[in-house]
């Protein structure tokens, strides 16, 4: 498995939100094979999910008073303070301040100039998740925004992204990378227009983490299984790969893709 080396602005940590752990442990472990660390009292309940040993997701419980179940996104920072001050100045809220998370970090959640919540990771001594782009762990992070140009002036100011088009038979693609680094391999994620997917418009603007599967169709069929919901059925994006997107039983919206194979010359 890929051990990750995070770069500022780059996604290094995702959590599930969720009002029952167990429930979704049971069905993160039927689907991706995860499994649960729970952490300490000090920790507040919070645990992590692991793969292989190695950490592919937080979770923690989230009642119906403090919100919706769902996963979140959060980006490498080297400063949460300055990029809290640069996120009001580009139009954006902060949901909470930064804050240490004893040791391990520094965190802040905030919402976008949209209303997308997003969060930031300082690293102390968790440098962030322990693999990334290999089956069952993050691969692939998108917004769906009402206007991708503003969304990508935010996050250029925020974070220094740098975005290219890709160009499909039904439209164009906003791809989006860190500052300074060029080519494909580079890209981590994606800008969608909210009103372009029905399915994710109903959410309104958000941000939703892609899981590398080895198989779409049999992970969708899982899901179902498990007690969850297809909410857009396993799709070929050609070059991309085939891709769905999921709730889980309590309603936390995820997708999934099996990359298309890389060409190699």
């Amino acid at each position: 498995m890929r051990d990750p080396s995070f770069v500022t602005g780059a996604p290094n940590w995702t959590d599930l939100g969720t009002p029952d752990i167990e429930a979704a442990t049971d069905f993160y472990h039927g689907l991706l094979g995860w499994e649960l660390v729970r952490g300490g009292p000090e920790t507040g309940g919070y645990g992590m999910y692991q793969l292989g040993g190695k950490t592919v997701a937080g979770v923690m419980t989230v009642t119906e008073e403090q919100g919706k179940p769902a996963w979140s996104v959060y980006f490498q920072t080297p400063d949460a303070d300055a990029t809290a001050r640069t996120v009001e100045q580009a139009g954006g809220t902060a949901a909470f301040p930064p804050m240490d998370v004893m040791e391990y970090g520094r965190m802040g959640g905030f919402t976008d100039n949209a209303g997308a919540y997003f969060g930031v990771w300082q690293p102390g001594t968790n440098t962030g998740l322990g693999v990334i782009m290999e089956p069952g762990s993050l691969i692939w992070s998108e917004l769906y925004t009402p206007d991708v140009p503003a969304a990508a002036a935010f996050f250029q100011t925020v974070f220094g992204w740098q975005t290219e088009s890709m160009e499909f038979s039904d439209g164009s693609y906003t791809m989006v990378r860190p500052a300074g680094s060029e080519g494909a391999d580079s890209t981590f994620g994606g800008l969608v227009a909210l009103d372009s997917v029905p399915e994710r418009a109903a959410v309104g603007p958000h941000w939703l983490p892609y899981f590398h599967v080895e198989d779409c169709d049999k992970a969708a069929a899982d899901v179902e299984r498990l007690g969850g919901t297809v909410t857009i059925p396993a799709t070929d994006i050609p070059d991309v790969g085939r891709v769905a997107t999921f709730a889980d039983p309590a309603g936390a919206a995820f997708a999934v893709i099996k990359p298309a194979p890389m060409e190699r010359s």
